[in-house]
Parts: C-alpha cells; structure tokens; sequence
C-alpha cells in the first residue's frame, strides 16, 4: 500500500498522512482518522520516503575489520552508547579483514543516506584514500592516522617503544619480534618502528632472523614462535604486536619447556582480558578502545554540525601494564 491508497482508506488528504508521520500539525480529528487507518491496515511509510523529506536518517555506517575481536568490541560499544544518546541508530559492516570488502561498504554508505561513517580501518590504500576524499557525508577513521581526514588514532609506536624498553632495561641482549601485516600502519608498521627504535636506542644489533610477521591470530604466534626457536640462537625477550599472537608464542613456549620470564620475557599490545588468566599472566600495553569509540563518536556529531574543511587527529596515550610474563630481576 502506498501513502495514496493510504490515505484514500483513512479519508484524508496524502498531506496530512505525511504530516502525521513527520510529527507535523494535524487536527485531533485527523489524527484520529489515520490512527483507526494503521490499526485496520497495518500501514507503515517506507523508511526511504520518510527520510527523503526530512534529509535526516538518523543512521551512521560503522565499517568493522573484525566483529569478534575483544578491541574492536570495546570501540563500538561506546561509539553506540554516545551516538544513542543522540538518537542515532548504528548499521555495522563486518569485513573480516578484507580490504576490498572495506571499499565495497564504503562505497555502499557514500551512495546511499546515512548521516555520516565510522571507519574502524585496518590497512588504508590508494583507493580508500580516493574514496574517503569523495564521501558525502562526515566521515571518521579510528585506528589509523590519515592526513586530511578526521581520525582517531592510538600512539603505537611510543606503546611499543616503551614496552620493549622494560624488556631491555631487565637485562634481555637478544630481542625477538613477531610483528603483523606491514600494510597496517600502526598495529604493523608504527609497532615495529617502536620496538626497533628501542632495540637500537639500548646499543643492540637488530637480527633479522630474530623477526617474524604472523596473522591477527594465536595459531599464527604459535608457528612464529616455533620459528623463532628453531635456530641454535635463541632469543631472550619477545615483543609482540598483539595479545592474541603472544598468548600462541607462550602455547609454544609452555609445550616445550620454555620457561616464562626466566627463559624469556614477553610482552605484547591490547591488554586483552585473557592477558590475566593465561598461564602465565601476559605484560600488555594498554590502549583507550573505549575512549577511541567515544572521541571517535564525539567527533563524527561535531563534524555534523558543522561547515568547516578542518581535519582533526587525536591522538591516545596508553599504559604500560607489567604482569608475571616480563617480572624477571634484571
């Protein structure tokens, strides 16, 4: 049933029935009528038309990476409870690490009405740089730091500087390092850049063989770890780029007889809930993911009520949380 047919069957004009859903003027008499209308018929505007009228969804695409990591939870979590606040409802894209799925959504939210996008990015190419640049809409990244563009990022490199740091400052001469994808500039790049900055700054000798790049996924820190090990040197102090890939490395470590701290300290970035019941509770750096999804949401609501061309990057801070996995006497 259309909005004619609509409001031939409730005896009124087609104006009114749109005023009643736009929350306009309407006699009680009217509004009567339409009422008695939708419980006889079940009537219900499209969403499309309603919104058309008004240029307002009340809708926010939010383009995830991957739905079941604990990280990417938090994130969204605030996002959600700042942007209801202020009537929006959420419509989340899981692209499970595929970048190409990641410009497809934003190809999908740039053509159709949404108020703005929240891109929670993993690797940023050529093409999402082209596409961010021709969106329609206010648009925020939170993880990564691009400029020209809006984001929300983390101080990775610093997390990892620092980190890896503790590890050295207890003594540890031969560091080892399992990294992630190079093409995700702060998990993989910025995380590297860290731990080899402190390497360096503690007059050691980066070896190449003492350095790995794993997947986002325990199985993965598990292998690398077998690698790592299987050589007749063996490393004294491992960083990690995330928590799930040091939990597989301490798998390997536990299975064959590699004793944490003593052995080998680890560390790792996320400070995951898991950090604390593992075996041997994990020393994570811990990043504001709330605070990303709040500042994130925050920011994309100014953008909206606003004209400006300025592009803002905040950036977080972190802290460094030391459990039994680097609690070695230096």
């Amino acid at each position: 049933m259309n909005i004619s047919e609509f409001a031939k069957e409730a005896g009124v004009s087609v104006s009114a029935v749109s005023r009643y859903f736009n929350d306009g003027y309407l006699s009680d008499d009217k509004r009567a009528l339409i009422e008695a209308a939708i419980e006889r018929t079940g009537y219900v505007p499209s969403y499309s038309a309603r919104t058309v009228r008004s240029k307002v969804t009340k809708l926010v695409g939010v383009i995830l990476p991957k739905l079941s990591s604990e990280s990417i939870a938090r994130i969204t979590e605030d996002i959600g409870e700042v942007l209801g606040e202020e009537g929006f409802e959420l419509l989340l894209v899981n692209t499970s690490n595929d970048y190409n799925r990641e410009i497809s959504s934003l190809e999908l939210f740039r053509q159709n009405r949404v108020d703005g996008v929240i891109l929670l990015a993993g690797v940023i190419t050529d093409l999402h740089r082209s596409l961010l640049a021709k969106m329609r809409v206010p648009t925020i990244i939170v993880g990564q730091k691009l400029k020209g563009f809006n984001c929300v990022c983390h101080n990775d490199l610093g997390a990892a500087y620092n980190m890896t740091k503790l590890m050295l400052d207890k003594g540890a001469k031969r560091p080892a390092f399992i990294g992630a994808n190079p093409e995700d500039m702060a998990a993989g790049k910025d995380r590297r850049i860290g731990f080899e900055k402190a390497v360096l700054d503690a007059g050691l000798t980066l070896d190449p063989k003492f350095c790995e790049i794993a997947r986002f996924s325990m199985d993965s820190g598990y292998e690398k770890a077998k690698h790592l090990f299987s050589g007749r040197e063996k490393p004294d102090c491992l960083f990690c780029a995330t928590d799930n890939i040091a939990a597989g490395a301490m798998l390997y470590c536990r299975e064959n007889g590699i004793r944490i701290p003593e052995d080998l300290m680890i560390s790792a970035v996320g400070d995951s809930r898991f950090d604390k019941v593992l075996y041997v509770s994990l020393s994570s750096v811990h990043l504001h993911y709330k605070t990303a999804g709040r500042e994130g949401a925050n920011m994309l609501l100014a953008e909206m009520k606003k004209t400006s061309e300025v592009h803002r990057i905040v950036q977080l801070e972190y802290d460094i949380i030391e459990r039994e996995s680097t609690n070695r006497i230096g």
